[in-house]
């Protein structure tokens, strides 16, 4: 992926589900890959108006979405695919399959991660 791919997926995927279940007041993280922290993506940022969570370099990953994925790779550990086509069809039904209490509570869980984050003024945590 680079920067035109990721900004594709900001136009096109991420902002209108913000926007549809977010309303207008919501704040964006990412970490600080070269990608998302390229000028051609901060420029798409200001011309949104969208709000970033400040990310530090080398932070610990408090990203929602790496549970997300873990909890995706959980529920395809042993399933096998024969072709692309396939594969894809079997990682979108799991997707799919994953309740949103199990989103929210990643989501309600962010305060108390970034708490301890906070407390521990940049020495390593449990996240």
């Amino acid at each position: 992926m680079d920067r035109y791919v990721y900004e594709d997926i900001l136009e096109n995927t991420m902002r209108p589900w913000a926007r549809e279940n977010l309303g207008r007041s919501w704040v964006f993280q990412q970490d600080n890959d070269p990608k998302h922290t390229s000028g051609h993506v901060a420029n798409w940022f200001r011309r949104r108006r969208v709000d970033l969570l400040e990310w530090p370099s080398q932070s610990p990953d408090l990203k929602p979405i790496v549970h997300m994925w873990e909890e995706l790779e959980r529920r395809l550990k042993g399933v096998r695919a024969s072709n692309a086509n396939q594969k894809f069809a079997q990682l979108e039904a799991a997707w799919k399959s994953i309740p949103m209490t199990v989103v929210q509570t990643l989501l309600d869980s962010m305060p108390r991660r970034c708490q301890v984050v906070i407390d521990a003024k940049g020495y390593p945590t449990k996240y």
